[in-house]
């Protein structure tokens, strides 16, 4: 605990003595010389990153922060023989920065709202299950370096690496190019696209399920937690939801909550096959 303390306090002496310098400086100084936490890695290619520039509508000047931002860490082993990074680290940063941001333009927009209920409305937008939204939206899932096994998990409706890249993104965003150009990508492009799921996002799936099935005399949604994985801080729980004995869709989360609610969204279409 000692050492890790005085690296800390370390790290701040160096962090204050730059803070008049911009981030992309700010790191090439901070960084260890023999230490390069930005591998290049390649398959951004000059084609694929104009289509993202012109889907984010950012400027990339570093391609090394974007492809770390868009590899997921089941993708890994497949480099094994140079070092690189997943997106963690940077869905780390990210995630304070989103944070942040939409805390100022609900804090300047809606001045007429109680601090208890701005925090509730900061939670409603960024949350994971929006955000992967958005990253559909955006069709990140057709940049992303990740393993089959995770790209599966996309389509049974996992809610976390979509909503984890689009973190990782804005860190890099800000890496590259700063915390104005880092807002403008969350007002200008994001927040449209949270509003609108955040409306959509108070629809209760498990009941509308429900409804639905009960109104064609069928017995009522049986949910059942399949598996639980990762540690306490980031859980993922997969449930299935079934009806007359039939298992009509699996859902991921990242509470056995928001899995129900994903399972009963993807039954929804098949139970109204089923019992039509």
């Amino acid at each position: 605990m000692k050492d890790f303390l005085e690296n800390i306090y370390s790290g701040l002496i160096q962090y204050t003595g730059l803070k008049n310098i911009s981030p992309l400086k700010r790191h090439t100084q901070l960084k260890h010389p023999n230490i390069n936490s930005f591998p290049k890695i390649g398959f951004l290619t000059p084609e694929l990153k104009a289509k993202l520039e012109e889907i984010l509508k950012v400027k990339i000047h570093n391609v090394e922060y974007f492809e770390q931002a868009l590899t997921h860490r089941s993708y890994l082993h497949v480099y094994a023989k140079i070092k690189i990074f997943s997106n963690e680290r940077l869905e780390f940063f990210g995630d304070a920065i989103l944070g942040m941001i939409v805390a100022e333009y609900l804090f300047t927009v809606h001045t007429e709202i109680p601090e208890g209920d701005l925090t509730k409305l900061r939670a409603r937008l960024v949350n994971k299950n929006i955000l992967a939204a958005v990253g559909k939206q955006l069709r990140l899932d057709h940049f992303m370096q990740m393993s089959y096994g995770a790209a599966r998990t996309l389509i049974n409706g996992s809610d976390s690496i979509l909503a984890d890249a689009i973190e990782a993104l804005i860190a890099a965003i800000y890496i590259d190019s700063g915390m104005d150009t880092a807002r403008d990508f969350i007002i200008a492009t994001l927040l449209p696209i949270l509003l609108q799921y955040e409306k959509n996002e108070d629809a209760n799936y498990k009941s509308i399920l429900l409804e639905t099935v009960q109104a064609k005399g069928a017995e009522h949604p049986i949910y059942q937690l399949l598996k639980e994985e990762g540690p306490d801080h980031k859980k993922e729980f997969q449930v299935t939801v079934s009806v007359n004995g039939k298992v009509l869709a699996i859902g991921n989360g990242k509470s056995k909550k928001s899995a129900e609610q994903n399972a009963a969204k993807l039954a929804l279409p098949k139970a109204k096959i089923m019992f039509s």
